[in-house]
């Protein structure tokens, strides 16, 4: 079974892929987010997103926003957001 993710920012769609598992940085802490979670809204803290996905780990970048969980979507949307391979190290 798998969930839906999307990531939103005001200009750009940065994910829109199934993925198997999430852990979410918010304001109370990470969360893991598994098919069949609770329907939640929750507010997304500058951090790490983890993306299982096929059966790899990826990450992204978060720079605030809010979140929303349901029926197996979970749908990000933040100010601006990075996936970890698009980051240059010596930019950064």
């Amino acid at each position: 079974m798998t969930l839906k993710l999307c990531v939103l920012t005001p200009t750009r769609i940065v994910w829109d892929s199934k993925v198997k598992e999430t852990i979410l940085s918010t304001n109370s802490g990470q969360i893991g987010i598994l098919p069949n979670h609770m329907p939640i809204a929750t507010v997304v803290d500058i951090g790490i997103l983890r993306i299982r996905y096929n059966d790899q780990w990826l990450t992204m970048a978060l720079m605030g926003g809010f979140s929303r969980i349901d029926n197996n979507e979970i749908t990000i949307l933040v100010n601006d957001a990075e996936k970890g391979s698009d980051i240059d190290l010596q930019e950064a």
